[in-house]
């Protein structure tokens, strides 16, 4: 996975330059984005898309615009894409739990967002059920993007001169909270990435698709490991997910087990130096972590606990670190994690249980699970990077 990141920090010059070719060819970015809504590409089922928000390429402008503004944060220093970063697969791959305004710390991972637009419940925890009402959480969380209400960002992109006019013209009237969120979703809605080797194989007939290593992959993915239990994938189209909350063990171990381990930390000081830190001192100087106990937190039913929605699989060779706290950086780690039951406890979901995985199953489900990364990505990377080229 390291390796992987390094291509894709490498390949990030390349892709501002492709930015910058398509600007120059007279490329439109939003009628091709409202086209990927239209026509989903190989693998996907039709984007389901509310009657109340239609797309638009004006519309999705507006949102890619204000994903990418800094000054939508209190202190103008933070924007939805410093957490989903486009060239990190619209997640974060440095960081297990990503950063907020002035440092402070948020306790789960970042979600990827693409294909997004196919999450019926969002957030780790499930806690919204569309994708134009999830921004209002981030954006007044104190440990994000820390506004003191969703007022005061209104009051703020009112105050805005190149906002001036925006909302008037794609909804004929100022901003509001529903507005922001259809602009910010309209354009999220637009990040669908499938037709990977996978989709051409399975759906598209192309039996050299795949290596033979990936197709055996997919066996064990369908049979021995039973990840398709959850992770569910349908005649005509994958979206890799049952849609459902489960508990892994992640979330019962890291405020059951983890807290009572006095062993020192590992801490990486620089790219490849790691050096074990007393947790003592880690203590002094950290912010208290909040504990986090999952769906539970939403429906607070006692068999929610420490319960976290399914994601989907869907280049997942390129989100890296895993599980709702980031806490396995690989997906070697991911395999060996479930070929172990993941952590027992009295309310493990029933599903997992411990799995004879060899090396060569190991290795073989890793190739399957790197066969689902999309050629789309670097489109989309050019497509959200659109936004600083004569916005």
């Amino acid at each position: 996975m390291r390796r992987d990141f390094s291509l894709i920090m490498r390949s990030a010059l390349g892709l501002v330059v492709l930015v910058v070719s398509l600007a120059r060819a007279g490329e439109d970015f939003d009628a091709r984005a409202l086209r990927r809504i239209q026509n989903p590409p190989l693998g996907l089922p039709p984007v389901p898309v509310p009657a109340e928000n239609p797309p638009t390429p004006e519309k999705i402008a507006l949102g890619r615009k204000l994903f990418f503004d800094r000054r939508l944060s209190v202190n103008n220093t933070m924007s939805c894409g410093m957490c989903h970063v486009p060239e990190q697969g619209f997640t974060s791959n440095e960081l297990a739990t990503p950063v907020g305004v002035e440092g402070r710390t948020v306790r789960r991972n970042s979600p990827t967002v693409i294909n997004v637009a196919y999450v019926q419940q969002v957030f780790h925890d499930g806690r919204e059920t569309s994708i134009e009402t999830q921004p209002i959480s981030p954006l007044t969380a104190h440990n994000e993007m820390a506004n003191p209400s969703m007022g005061f960002v209104l009051a703020r992109i009112v105050s805005l001169d190149d906002y001036d006019g925006r909302f008037e013209r794609v909804f004929g009237g100022g901003p509001t909270v529903d507005r922001l969120g259809q602009a910010l979703s309209a354009w999220q809605r637009t990040l669908v990435a499938a037709n990977s080797p996978f989709d051409r194989w399975k759906f598209g007939g192309d039996e050299n698709a795949l290596t033979a290593e990936q197709k055996r992959g997919f066996a064990l993915f369908n049979g021995k490991a039973s990840c398709s239990t959850c992770h569910t994938v349908d005649r005509e189209f994958a979206l890799f997910t049952d849609d459902g909350f489960h508990d892994t063990g992640i979330g019962y171990f890291r405020e059951e087990v983890a807290p009572a381990d006095a062993s020192p930390l590992p801490v990486e000081m620089a790219p490849g130096v790691v050096i074990p830190v007393e947790r003592d001192y880690l203590d002094a100087i950290s912010e208290k972590r909040e504990p986090d106990l999952g769906r539970f937190e939403v429906t607070q039913k006692p068999e929610d606990k420490w319960r976290f929605r399914t994601p989907s699989l869907r280049n997942v060779a390129v989100t890296a670190p895993y599980m709702h706290d980031g806490s396995l950086r690989t997906l070697e780690d991911v395999v060996r994690f479930y070929a172990r039951g993941g952590v027992t406890h009295p309310g493990l979901d029933p599903l997992l249980r411990p799995i004879d995985l060899s090396e060569h199953d190991v290795a073989a489900l890793v190739a399957f699970l790197q066969g689902l990364t999309s050629p789309d990505l670097a489109e989309l990377v050019a497509d959200a990077r659109s936004v600083a080229v004569g916005d």
